[in-house]
């Protein structure tokens, strides 16, 4: 976990904007009014080589014109947010509904909803400035604008079409989601020998920080909390890992005590310095919560095996990508993360999950629903194969032998016929045996 010095508020806010459809529409809108506010201050000479760009047409014509424009992008915009809907229900009963922040966020789409609305905003002022001048002498320029932005739009519209069909295929949403906890797993785990690390343990007399509010922990930004507790030689451990639930006032978020002994000197700072460190939001993200985007992966997987779609390829497809994550955890240090002053004293400690829970979540739901199908079961090993090329850890390989061992055991009490067990008792034995076994 890195000690930026950035507030998790402002890292939320900036996570707000990101997401929220609303920012890039209205940024476009406002620069479609000013844009049309300068050019209607343009005036083409008639003998000028900019001539063939101005509207050729009357101040009636000018004014029809936008008119048209004005209503048709109102209609376009209907349409297209009629498709994001769609889009978002489907994705939300086919795949997950925890999905539907992804689609929110795709830029694409922001970026074509911004067209139409700056369109839209663009006639409509355009419509003011024609009609309040008349006459021969009108905005002729500007009117020319509004005529390039409709062919804009009808450009971006054919490309939404595009993007949405290909934005709702399952590869592409498996690809998205596998690269985002990708992002997460390379910028927010340490590129270090693959060991499972523990922080210190509180002592009896710590000092408990609750949970300012309820909610999902979003981020954890420790730069102000490491300043805090350097200051007053203290040290705190941040006991709820990102991705867990609170209840306000009554779980833990933090413990702290003084390295001399007792609570700390200023525990209304430390918890001021914890509450701009942490962010607790509504929902889960995948800003730094890879075990959100692994269960995001599961998901689709559960979706894709349950019996009213029964698509075991499609959680075939998903043990790949996860494999992926699962060998990127392999080598990196995971579980607990301590921060040091500038004299090398601990005094921020994040907790962080295992490898093992990392590998439990990637396997455990999808063997206990797909173990009866054996292309699943020979995933699931594929999988764990991959995870044993990328640790070396004793407690690691433990871990990878104990989710093969129960693959196997479930694929013998739920796999029928004996043909169709004997190619997952051959992957299993090879993945045991010699490193693995018991």
């Amino acid at each position: 976990m890195r000690a930026v010095r950035r507030g998790a508020r402002t890292v939320a806010l900036g996570e707000y904007l990101h997401g929220a459809l609303w920012v890039l529409p209205g940024a476009a809108a406002a620069l479609a009014l000013v844009a049309g506010g300068v050019l209607s201050r343009v005036r083409i000479p008639p003998d000028s080589a900019l001539q063939p760009l101005v509207f050729a047409g009357t101040a009636d014509d000018a004014r029809q014109a936008l008119i048209t424009i004005a209503s048709t992008i109102v209609t376009v915009i209907a349409l297209v947010l009629g498709l994001t809907i769609v889009t978002l229900q489907l994705a939300s009963t086919q795949f997950s509904p925890r999905l539907l922040r992804n689609f929110l966020r795709d830029r694409p789409n922001q970026v074509v909803l911004a067209t139409f609305v700056a369109t839209f905003a663009y006639s409509t002022a355009g419509l003011y400035t024609v009609r309040a001048e008349g006459g021969a002498d009108f905005p002729r320029l500007a009117v020319s604008g509004a005529v390039a932005l409709i062919f804009l739009s009808l450009g971006m519209l054919v490309f939404f079409v595009h993007h949405i069909v290909h934005s709702i295929k399952i590869d592409t949403v498996m690809i998205r989601v596998a690269e985002a906890a990708d992002r997460a797993v390379r910028a927010y785990t340490r590129e270090a020998p693959g060991t499972d690390r523990s922080g210190p343990a509180p002592p009896p007399d710590a000092l408990v920080l609750a949970a300012p509010r309820s909610g999902y922990v979003q981020t954890v930004h420790p730069g102000p909390l490491l300043e805090s507790a350097a200051s007053q030689d203290a040290v705190v451990v941040i006991a709820a890992r990102v991705g867990d639930h609170l209840v306000a006032g009554t779980a833990p978020l933090a413990l702290a005590w003084s390295r001399r002994g007792g609570p700390p000197e200023d525990a209304a700072a430390l918890a001021r310095a914890l509450h701009h460190a942490v962010q607790i939001g509504p929902e889960r993200t995948l800003r730094q919560d890879v075990m959100f985007g692994l269960r995001q992966l599961v998901d689709i997987a559960l979706r894709a095996l349950s019996p009213a779609i029964n698509d075991p390829y499609t959680g075939v497809q998903v043990l790949d990508r996860l494999s992926v994550l699962i060998g990127a955890l392999g080598g990196r240090a995971l579980g607990d993360d301590a921060l040091t002053d500038g004299a090398g004293e601990t005094r921020v400690v994040v907790a962080g999950p295992a490898f093992a829970e990392y590998l439990d979540l990637a396997c455990g739901q999808i063997r206990r629903y797909g173990a009866g199908e054996p292309a699943v079961c020979l995933a699931l090993l594929r999988l764990l194969t991959t995870a044993a090329a990328s640790v070396t850890d004793e407690r690691r390989r433990a871990a990878v032998g104990d989710q093969a061992r129960l693959v196997l055991a479930d694929a013998e009490s739920r796999i029928a016929r004996p043909a169709d067990r004997l190619p997952v008792r051959e992957a299993a034995a090879r993945l045991m045996s010699p490193r693995l076994a018991a």
